[in-house]
């Protein structure tokens, strides 16, 4: 079998670590902005569709 001692990620050239914290971070706002949006929506649709 292989020997498995060594993280992959962690020795891998070219990772751009700040770039996929930042991308994170944007997905993060983007749902819990859709989230809220979806939330005004449903809200919305219960006052004026009853």
């Amino acid at each position: 079998m292989a020997d498995h001692n060594e993280v992959a990620y962690t020795t891998a050239d070219g990772n751009d670590y700040p770039a996929h914290e930042q991308s994170y971070e944007d997905f993060l706002k983007l749902m819990k902005y859709t989230g809220i949006a979806t939330v005004v929506v449903l809200v919305l649709m219960a006052i004026f569709l009853t």
